[in-house]
């Protein structure tokens, strides 16, 4: 909601500086966006009078001017402008002036004669042919044609143009929550203004004189819909004379980002940014039958809309008709079939209340969202239709636009009474935590406009916000001031205690981030393509997804099965960018149908993308200092040639003893080239359950041992497929309790090993935390271990 400073000074007088404004009302909760200067981009430009003109001798379309800017010394502008006459009062731009567009004026020769600066037209100030009705379209902008006399007595030589149209003056753009549409108007705001500086606003009471006959002469109105419509008032204006609005009126639009059209039309959305109220003026002379029904559409009902569209209507639609066709879209714009034009001699008034429900829904349908239904959405006070509608009978009067018929229609089936709610001053310190005189509570809530019966306080009608006792409290409590709050600690001790779930994926967060990686976000909706791009076969169960009813695009039409896609596209977005290194992991959910069930099965997956400089090495240890990380003990490695997104020849799945966990490797040079990485990439996808079922207890310390350790060293020869891993857990269960450690320290392959054979070499540990081994315990233990690797692996031991 934009508002105007200089309107805000003529409704609560008071000595503002915008930046300690916007402060000030920031912190008694109506939050600033933006505090903006209308003349911001104006500067040196003055009000200047044509003393004389004469002709340029080397041009026939020049006119060489001296101009009287106030300075005591008359001024030579040339202008190629046919407008100007002598004694014309004009802007005129000076020696390095600056004008709208970030133009910069300068001194300069015209055909050999200096120019001093420039004449500008309203187009250069930033203006429309609808803020200076009157103005010569394509000439310098001449004051006299668009000023009144009154008005022109303010613009002296000299003057700042800013103040003589309206540009001097500052901008606030309120951000309303949906909870407070009352501030969705100056009444609203200058309201909460006045209280912010303990001032009291009362608007003042519309006073229309009318006189011009009785409505019931010329209108009916009838309300199919009470629901949708709880209040619609109308009034009837005859004798209308279209015309400009006066300058204050424009210029009070203008910088609340409205543009001025007529008088008629201008009242219109005057009232509706000064009392919140959305109205509608419909030309009588269109209305069929001099009658207004307010009903629902018909289905499939057409309508031309104000913007020249043509609109299909349904059955849920409210919409404004006479007794042949609708008129409008209630709430939300009305139709071409009735807008008022330089012809109009008679205009009927409407000023409603809507259901804010049915006007979001059909605004939504239609595509259209209008400062109206913007309003209607947020819910409006149905006790402000009558006020908003007697101000612009008044201001028609005022300006003197028509002539007023006596009576009102006021069909008012709100039902409305006011909320009441107990006045309970020591309950509220205890709240808030203060201790805040009752009398000074009553003077804020006077202020506000609350009225008190006894120990009750009665909320006005545009509060429909102040529902219970906290609503009260908060009125307090923000102008009471937030910041003069003190600071308090819990009454009692508080620790916060994670869910052991959600420690888990902290504690995963923690390990990857120490390995350096960076932790990404990506979106839960894919699309078949994304599947398409890591090579998923077309008969996989993964593609098989949840549907989106309505989706954004193509590529977002279903909810991912597989987290690998959304990894690879931002690790392919910073190969792109020319990051040479990337470490990125990301915890997310994937979501499998489950047929009989109208939810899918929501699985964590922990995945993660690297290149640069890392190997299939790299990514095998990240997840065994995962493991460790999370006291993982029976995670193995087992390789695997069958993925098609992955490398076949680098990549392995990872088991939790005999589960499945995930999968590792080099993505697929086919996967990576399908999203233009031209490098290596390693990816990782586990799942994140199975790790939280597999995680270790609480770590148990021992003591230092007692007993002495024995190592061992042992290489074997066997078949090139044989795995390392496949060696080590024969070492393992050969060795039994004994074991302490196994590490593998040499692979050697030679001719003299044969083709396809290879050598690993190996040194353990063995210890008893309660005796001293023996020779003879290791050598049953090596034989066992002999016994295990020739009868599963094949292995011998080498010569």
């Amino acid at each position: 909601m934009k508002i105007s400073m200089n309107w805000l000074k003529s409704l609560v007088p008071y000595d503002y500086d915008p930046k300690q404004y916007i402060a000030d009302m920031t912190m008694s909760g109506s939050k600033v966006e933006t505090l903006t200067y209308l003349g911001e981009e104006i500067e040196n430009v003055v009000v200047g009078c044509v003393v004389s003109m004469e002709r340029h001798p080397d041009s026939d379309h020049l006119w060489v001017c001296q101009m009287d800017v106030g300075t005591g010394e008359n001024i030579q502008i040339i202008t190629g402008a046919q407008n100007v006459k002598t004694g014309d009062l004009v802007p005129v731009a000076l020696h390095d002036s600056t004008l709208p567009g970030d133009v910069h004026i300068k001194k300069g020769k015209l055909r050999g004669l200096v120019s001093n600066g420039m004449l500008c037209s309203y187009k250069e100030l930033g203006l429309t042919e609808h803020d200076v009705p009157g103005a010569y379209e394509d000439g310098i902008l001449i004051l006299g044609d668009t000023l009144t006399a009154e008005e022109l007595k303010e613009a002296v030589p000299g003057r700042d143009i800013r103040k003589v149209l309206g540009f001097d003056d500052w901008v606030v753009d309120f951000e309303i929550t949906p909870n407070r549409p009352d501030c969705l108007s100056m009444i609203g705001l200058a309201r909460e203004s006045a209280v912010t500086y303990d001032k009291k606003y009362v608007p003042e009471t519309p006073v229309v004189r009318g006189g011009a006959g009785s409505i019931a002469e010329w209108l009916r109105v009838r309300v199919e819909e009470p629901k949708l419509c709880p209040r619609y008032s109308a009034r009837v204006v005859k004798n209308v004379k279209i015309a400009p609005s006066p300058k204050w009126m424009r210029d009070r639009l203008r910088a609340c980002g409205v543009r001025p059209i007529n008088n008629i039309v201008d009242i219109t959305n005057y009232v509706m940014l000064e009392y919140g109220q959305p109205m509608h003026s419909f030309d009588y002379a269109c209305l069929d039958g001099a009658e207004i029904v307010v009903r629902r559409a018909r289905e499939g009902e057409p309508m031309n809309t104000l913007d020249d569209q043509e609109r299909k209507l349904d059955a849920d639609m409210l919409v404004i008709a006479d007794a042949k066709k609708p008129v409008g879209i209630a709430g939300v714009m009305g139709g071409a079939n009735s807008e008022i034009t330089d012809n109009t001699k008679m205009v009927v008034f409407e000023s409603a209340n809507f259901n804010g429900t049915s006007i979001r829904l059909t605004s939504r349908r239609l595509g259209m969202r209008t400062e109206s239904s913007g309003r209607y959405e947020k819910g409006l006070d149905p006790q402000n239709t009558l006020p908003a509608l007697e101000r612009a009978c008044e201001l028609v009067e005022l300006l003197g636009a028509g002539e007023v018929c006596d009576g009102i229609i006021d069909i008012d089936q709100s039902g409305y009474r006011p909320t009441v709610i107990p006045f309970e001053p020591d309950r509220i310190n205890r709240f808030i935590g203060i201790d805040i005189p009752k009398e000074d509570m009553l003077h804020w809530f006077d202020l506000l406009g609350f009225q008190m019966d006894g120990e009750q306080i009665i909320v006005p009608s545009w509060r429909m916000d102040v529902e219970q006792f906290a609503d009260i409290a908060e009125e307090v409590a923000r102008f009471y001031g937030y910041d003069n709050i003190p600071t308090t600690l819990f009454g009692g001790a508080t620790r916060y205690i994670p869910m052991p779930r959600i420690a888990f994926d902290d504690k995963i967060r923690t390990i990857f981030y120490a390995m350096g990686y960076s932790e990404a976000q990506t979106f839960s909706l894919s699309g078949q393509k994304a599947l398409d791009r890591i090579r998923l076969p077309q008969d996989s169960p993964l593609r098989n997804g949840v549907v989106i009813r309505n989706p954004l695009s193509e590529d977002m039409s279903l909810m991912r099965t597989v987290m690998l896609p959304s990894i690879l596209e931002v690790a392919a977005r910073n190969f792109n960018m020319k990051n040479s290194a990337l470490r990125l992991y990301d915890l997310g959910s994937v979501y499998t149908p489950v047929e009989g069930e109208k939810l899918p099965r929501e699985r964590k997956i922990l995945s993660a993308a690297a290149y640069g400089n890392v190997d299939f090495y790299d990514i095998k240890g990240a997840i065994e200092t995962l493991a460790e990380g999370l006291r993982i003990q029976n995670l193995t490695f087992r390789a695997t040639h069958e993925n098609p997104s992955y490398h076949p020849g680098r990549c392995a799945e990872v088991y939790c003893g005999d589960e499945l966990v995930g999968v590792f490797g080099q993505v697929h040079p086919k996967v990576t080239e399908n999203f233009n990485v031209s490098g290596e990439i390693y990816a990782m996808e586990l799942e994140v359950e199975a790790l939280y079922e597999n995680r270790g207890g609480l770590v148990e310390y021992e003591p230092l041992a007692k007993f002495p350790a024995i190592s061992r060293d042992i290489a074997v020869v066997c078949k090139e497929e044989v795995t390392a891993a496949e060696i080590e857990a024969c070492i393992r269960e050969g060795a039994g309790k004994l074991v302490e450690e196994v590490r593998l320290f040499d692979v050697y392959r030679g001719a003299q090993l044969g083709a396809g054979k290879k050598s690993l070499a190996y040194t353990f540990t063995l210890r008893d935390r309660t005796r001293s081994l023996t020779d003879e315990d290791a050598e049953a233990a090596m034989k066992r271990i002999l016994q295990l690797l020739s009868s599963r692996t094949g292995a011998e031991l080498r010569a």
